[in-house]
């Protein structure tokens, strides 16, 4: 979606409560994209979260727009956060919530997969029930971590189907050596605020504007196996088994230092180049790194003569 579009769908979301046009909010994210070369999603919800404020607004009841029209997705589509979508699910499972706030947590799933839902006790819908099945419209999209999951909100509609929608298995297997850490890889800091996992640029959210984050651990890997690479993302329990470095040493280490860089630097020695089979859900282009094995290094005799047989 380029900026045009993004600009007449949030004056879409906000005409009715604010007196703005489709050209200021244009030029708001020109600015955002052209002049500080934020990338156009982001410089979307800034944008929204000003009008927010603006508005005297909470976000759940901003909903996909006036003119509605979500698209209906599978689990496995769901590739980015704030979308607004409408879902065909079961309710593969339910948790018990860790917060009051929250009215339900669980598991939806369709045949592409499952996707996390989190319904909070605000937006008093009616409860789901585990092994139904249901129409979700007007869902939207968070991620923590790499795994994607939807939000229910005040603006949700909730349908009972009579069919029963069947969870397939989304977890894949891949392996080959780790080629490269990206950015955005090491001790990093989340937004704090209740619902919001998004990982701080300079200390701001793009949400919640300036905020006091929380440290968490991460790396966003690529395997290679000798013929396609795959991009993995471990989170902090995985990362802190893949590179022995838990989340306290690397906030002594980046202390220490007086630069977070340190952390993913180290973890570079400790990991590129080694061999590793990793199994977990597809998000994305992702896989999450569920369970993770160290390997040998491949026997390259047998890699030349299978290569040769192809």
């Amino acid at each position: 979606m380029n900026v045009q579009q993004h600009a007449q769908e949030i004056h879409e979301q906000f005409s009715d409560r604010l007196d703005i046009t489709v050209e200021d909010v244009q030029e708001r994210l020109k600015t955002l994209v052209n002049e500080y070369k934020v990338p156009a999603d982001e410089a979307r919800r800034s944008v929204i979260s000003r009008y927010l404020e603006e508005a005297g607004m909470d976000r759940d009841q901003l909903g996909g727009g006036s003119g509605g029209g979500n698209e209906t997705v599978l689990a496995s589509e769901i590739d980015r956060d704030e979308q607004w979508v409408d879902l065909r699910v079961k309710v593969a499972q339910l948790w018990d919530p860790n917060s009051e706030s929250i009215s339900q947590v669980g598991l939806l799933g369709d045949e592409s997969g499952t996707v996390k839902f989190v319904s909070f006790a605000t937006s008093e819908l009616p409860e789901l029930e585990e092994g139904k099945s249901y129409s979700l419209q007007n869902v939207v999209t968070d991620e923590y971590q790499g795994r994607y999951s939807v939000k229910l909100n005040r603006t949700t509609t909730i349908t009972e189907l009579d069919e029963e929608i069947e969870v397939g298995d989304d977890s894949t297997e891949v392996e080959g050596a780790l080629v490269d850490i990206q950015s955005g890889s090491g001790l990093i800091k989340r937004c704090p605020e209740e619902g919001c996992t998004r990982v701080l640029q300079n200390g701001r959210c793009n949400e919640h504007g300036e905020v006091d984050g929380e440290f968490d651990l991460r790396i966003k890997g690529v395997l290679d196996d000798g013929e396609e690479v795959h991009e993995v993302i471990f989170n902090e329990e995985s990362t802190e088994e893949l590179t022995g470095i838990t989340l306290a040493e690397a906030k002594e280490m980046a202390m220490d230092a007086l630069d977070t860089t340190v952390v993913a630097d180290e973890m570079r020695t400790k990991v590129l180049g080694q061999y590793y089979r990793v199994s977990g859900p597809t998000l994305g282009r992702y896989v999450l790194a569920n369970d993770i094995e160290r390997l040998g290094a491949p026997d390259t005799e047998q890699m030349l003569i299978k290569a040769r047989s192809q």
